[in-house]
């Protein structure tokens, strides 16, 4: 099976273990990723504070080079890439007179038929029924699904799980044999693109969104995005120190959680390269006796 696949500016640099586990687990469960040739940066949160043709034309290049290509599925990892493509395809299609300029800008054919999928829904719709195929070693922790801002807002473009209480990934988790916490900052700004400009915010806020779940017993945290990575794990020592105390609970992706529990080797999903070290403690755990999918009927909502 072939999908598109935007990598998005993260995924080539600062992210790269985030390349390195999707593509490690798409390959797992036999995807073959498409990159889309000649892609170029999303805009992210600069071009549309600054520009509004330019965030919407640098997008919509992306999408119309990935309809010259046939691809009608597409990959984006990035929440933040992920939340700009969505949304500007969402008002090119909304706009005629809107896209009719954009087109004059890309100076290409733009028709707005792709399907965006973040990684989440990437897992949902290509992965979850096989996982009682693939899995072997469940993924037994109390884990802290954060969504962070861009991920499921704006519900009326994204359309993509609830605005407040999100489950999708929680849902997955309980899928590989862990155990979502209920708590109250799963979709609280981290701080996201102020993570080198403004570090002593990013200490305050994503310090909430730690101790919160620290104080409700999780274990690791499981995110979607790499600015809510980086600043999870990377500023740790400056999120520790804001605490005056050392929360050492390791952050990974849901596609590295479900790495794991497929199998896949701690270097394959690029755990090495993270910050606060992935030292999850072994807990041995029959996988004859654990049917991922009877585990999602015992949520209790």
């Amino acid at each position: 099976m072939k999908l598109g696949y935007y990598p998005g500016c993260s995924l080539k640099g600062t992210s790269i273990e985030y390349k390195e586990s999707v593509k490690a687990v798409c390959k797992a469960f036999d995807i073959e990723l498409v990159e889309i040739p000649d892609w170029n940066c999303c805009g992210a949160t600069a071009a549309h504070n600054l520009n509004k043709e330019l965030s919407l034309s640098l997008p919509a290049r992306i999408l119309a080079l990935a309809e010259r290509e046939g691809l009608t599925d597409i990959v984006v990892p990035c929440a933040a890439c992920y939340n700009r493509l969505s949304v500007v395809q969402y008002e090119l299609n909304e706009h005629k007179d809107l896209r009719n300029r954009v087109i004059e800008i890309i100076e290409m054919p733009y028709k707005g038929t792709s399907t965006v999928l973040n990684v989440v829904q990437l897992i949902q719709k290509y992965m979850v029924d096989k996982l009682q195929y693939k899995l072997v070693k469940p993924f037994n922790y109390k884990a802290a699904c954060y969504y962070g801002c861009l991920l499921v807002r704006p519900h009326n473009v994204l359309n993509f799980d609830r605005v407040e209480n999100p489950q999708s990934m929680d849902d997955i988790i309980r899928q590989i044999g862990g155990t979502p916490i209920d708590w109250e900052y799963k979709v609280e700004c981290c701080g996201a693109g102020m993570s080198v400009s403004r570090t002593d915010l990013v200490a305050k806020l994503s310090g909430k969104i730690i101790k919160d779940a620290d104080d409700r017993g999780a274990e690791c945290f499981i995110v979607a995005c790499p600015m809510c990575h980086s600043n999870l794990d990377m500023r740790r020592p400056d999120i520790n120190k804001y605490l005056d105390k050392n929360v050492d609970s390791p952050v990974l992706y849901i596609i590295q959680a479900i790495g794991l529990a497929v199998g896949l080797s701690e270097k394959e999903l690029g755990l090495q390269r993270h910050f606060v070290p992935v030292n999850l403690p072994e807990r041995p755990k029959s996988i004859e006796t654990f049917d991922p999918f009877l585990a999602t009927q015992s949520k209790g909502e």
